[in-house]
């Protein structure tokens, strides 16, 4: 008998893991094995400090993001007083895995079936990798961390099926050894905010050491995510580099509107949707989602009180949720069209912007010590998004 069992080894899931053995909790969590999950990788220092993550495991730092617009309008924006963590996904989800190992938490490999309950308890069952048989693990309470469409969310929340993503794609190529002819900067990552790469979203260029992350993502069915990633490699200068391999993968829009079932499962990372919109950023979101489910599933063992087990989106909520709303809102306005696009890397030319943009970044928190910087932004945004700012072609 588990006190929990975490379905999901990605970095929510192993979080969660670790967390609950660091608290003397038995729980045990169940992972795929050799799943990567296609991720630009990018980590902010409040993740660095908050996770305590090695530097050994930060492959690239970062010290400038390019915004290209749909007519090659760029703008950099340099990273003030510190960086921006890459990790490879490949190594980073295993090192995370290792790390709950090592604090007491049992690792199955296997791929999750369904959750079945009768008079001696609640049983999670999957398909063990090895064997192929299925097994199962008894346990008081479940945490769903098995990524967008998850399972369980599908299963045993309310809603969990209707969740809209985004598909996102990329290939790991190395990098470049001679940057001639090339627009590629070891030190730097692209955003390329253009309809004939991704028509709702955008794509990237993400340094990762001696390889690099090349990819887009649309939630517009139809478009060829390959061909549109040749089309950005092509436009870099990296189309002859060693592809080393190809991901693709749903990543959620918005947090669902309930995490648990009311009786003894609670839903982490992806699963329940903890994914920024207008950036997509997805580790730092996650790693705070498996936290907060370790909480909530502690809250309830403690206590016996199910409705415990809300706690885990109330307190994402609580710090998060003015963040992805104004995200959300971004992205609403200015995916929509290249005319908007356009105007919208027009805007990050402002001083004010990139301030303020960097700083909620890295400290993943509203800036609120700059109440004229935030007027005078909204003003901007206004008269880009009304048309009165007239933006010059390039």
């Amino acid at each position: 008998m588990y006190d929990v069992v975490v379905i999901g080894g990605g970095p929510s899931g192993a979080t969660a893991a670790e967390d609950l053995a660091r608290s003397n909790v038995k729980v045990a969590f169940i992972d795929k094995d050799g799943r990567i999950k296609p991720c630009g990788g990018a980590v902010p220092p409040r993740l660095i400090k908050d996770f305590n993550i090695p530097d050994e495991q930060i492959v690239a730092k970062i010290n400038t993001a390019r915004m290209i617009s749909p007519t090659g309008r760029q703008v950099d924006i340099p990273i003030e007083n510190g960086y921006v963590g890459m990790v490879d996904r490949e190594k980073f989800d295993e090192f995370l895995r290792k790390r709950a190992e090592a604090a007491g938490a049992t690792r199955f490999t296997g791929t999750y079936t369904e959750i079945q309950r009768d008079a001696d308890g609640t049983h999670v069952l999957y398909r063990c990798k090895k064997s192929g048989e299925t097994k199962r693990l008894t346990t008081k309470l479940v945490i769903g961390a098995d990524g967008a469409r998850s399972n369980v969310c599908r299963q045993e929340v309310p809603g969990g099926e209707k969740i809209p993503y985004v598909i996102a794609y990329h290939e790991i190529i190395e990098a470049p050894k001679d940057l001639k002819g090339t627009t590629y900067d070891p030190k730097r990552c692209d955003v390329i905010y253009d309809g004939k790469i991704s028509p709702d979203f955008y794509g990237w260029i993400f340094p990762h050491g001696a390889h690099a992350s090349v990819g887009m993502g649309t939630e517009v069915p139809g478009v060829d995510l390959k061909v549109a990633t040749a089309a950005l490699r092509a436009s870099a200068g990296l189309t002859d580099c060693k592809t080393i391999r190809r991901e693709g993968a749903p990543i959620p829009l918005h947090p669902m509107d309930k995490w648990d079932n009311g009786k003894d499962v609670v839903l982490a990372g992806d699963a329940a949707g903890v994914v920024a919109p207008s950036s997509g950023e997805g580790i730092f979101y996650a790693m705070v989602g498996g936290r907060v489910a370790a909480t909530a599933a502690a809250a309830t063992l403690a206590s016996g009180r199910v409705k415990d087990l809300q706690l885990a989106r109330k307190l994402f909520m609580r710090e998060h949720k003015a963040v992805f709303k104004i995200l959300g809102a971004m992205q609403n306005a200015y995916y929509r069209s290249d005319e908007r696009r356009e105007r919208f890397v027009s805007l990050c030319h402002d001083v004010d912007v990139q301030k303020l943009t960097f700083e909620a970044y890295m400290n993943k928190a509203l800036v609120k010590s700059r109440p004229l910087a935030h007027i005078k932004i909204g003003l901007k945004n206004l008269a880009h998004l009304t048309g009165l700012v007239a933006v010059t072609r390039v």
